[in-house]
Formats: C-alpha cells, structure tokens, sequence
C-alpha cells in the first residue's frame, strides 16, 4: 500500500489505499517512516497518493486501537524534516488529520483544485502530534492555525494557498508534471548547492 520508485536520485513515495481513502495503518505509517529515514541518497522526494484524497488520516479501526496518539506520526514527520535534499508533497486530493504532517514537514506542497485540509484531532479528544502545531504555524501563522486546529474548519486549496499552507494549485492531470518540473533544478544542481541553499531556507549553517 505504499510504493516507492526510484529514478536515478529521484525518489516517487506514493500511498496506495484508494479504497480506504488512503488512510493510514501503522504498518503504513512504519514503511514511510522506514522510506524516508533511509532516503538520504535521493536529491528529491515527491510524496503522492492515488485516487482522488491524499490521505484521510489514520484509519478508523487502528485509530480508536491507538494509532492516533502513536509515536510513529512524529517519527515520519521527522523523518521529510530531516531530509537534506527538496521534499515535495504532490497533494493529489483532500489531506486531513495527523497526515497532514508529513505534508507539513516538506518543502513544498502542491495541490489540485477542489483538495481541502482539515485536523480534527480536538474533537476527537486527543492533541496533534508535537511538531505539527509548530510547523503549521511557521507557514501561516497562529491564527490560522488555530482555526484549523482549534477552530476545526475546513480550508479549501485557494483558502490554503492563500494562507501559505501550500504553495501553488495545480490541475490534476498536471500535478507530477509540474512537480517534476519543480525539482529539475535541484536534480541538476550540485548536490552539495542545493543542500546549502535548503539549509540557508532553514536559518542554518550549510
């Protein structure tokens, strides 16, 4: 249910569970955490899903068994973190709850028309993982952030670009296209270059 292709240093992860609205297993989350602390190599990651949502979030059933206060959201989300090479998040569909931290933890997202992002993790009766409320904030703000988190409303992609959360709305049939044409630039730069310039984004040293 997750795939992983690797083109020379590109490396294409993709979430596999259309019938389940891509949601999330802890073996699911296990493999992406595995593919990305071990994604050192690639110049360039592009996270994506099939169908017609990105990731629903964690699955129901595991959910209410404990995934959704599990250590192993955190451990992915650290894991795009801490990637040195461009993390993309090609969002082909809706992103909500505890998914939206490895979308977060990229460096860029794209999104198709029609996506909407939400985190209901409050109502549900738990708190976000513990860096996704920081790095929400970071891209559009406290505010905003608590209206999604606290405020638990729905934000559609021109709301989100709008915001900062994310960065370009892009037709569906064009959406790896135009990732890849995102990440030609870093993919021919030296790799050293483009790992300084991400590092000088980041307020770091390279």
């Amino acid at each position: 249910m997750i795939e992983c292709t690797q083109e020379g240093d590109l490396w294409t992860v993709t979430i596999n569970r259309p019938d389940k609205a891509n949601s999330l297993t802890h073996a699911m989350l296990t493999q992406l955490a595995e593919i990305m602390e071990t994604a050192h190599s690639a110049r360039v990651v592009l996270l994506t899903g099939t169908g017609r949502v990105f990731s629903a979030g964690a699955d129901l059933d595991e959910a209410r068994a404990g995934l959704a206060t599990s250590d192993v959201w955190e451990r992915l989300s650290s894991a795009v973190a801490a990637l040195p090479g461009l993390s993309i998040a090609a969002l082909n569909g809706t992103l909500a709850g505890g998914a939206m931290g490895m979308a977060l933890a990229c460096d860029m997202r794209i999104a198709v028309p029609g996506a909407k992002f939400f985190y209901p993790v409050m109502k549900l009766g738990f708190l976000p993982q513990p860096s996704d409320p920081g790095r929400m904030a970071a891209l559009i703000g406290p505010a905003r952030a608590k209206l999604i988190l606290m405020g638990g409303q729905k934000i559609t992609s021109d709301e989100a670009l709008s915001y900062g959360l994310i960065d370009r709305v892009v037709a569906p049939d064009d959406l790896m296209s135009h990732a890849r044409e995102l990440a030609a630039d870093t993919l021919a730069a030296k790799p050293e270059i483009a790992a300084g310039i991400k590092a000088l984004c980041s307020g770091k040293t390279p």
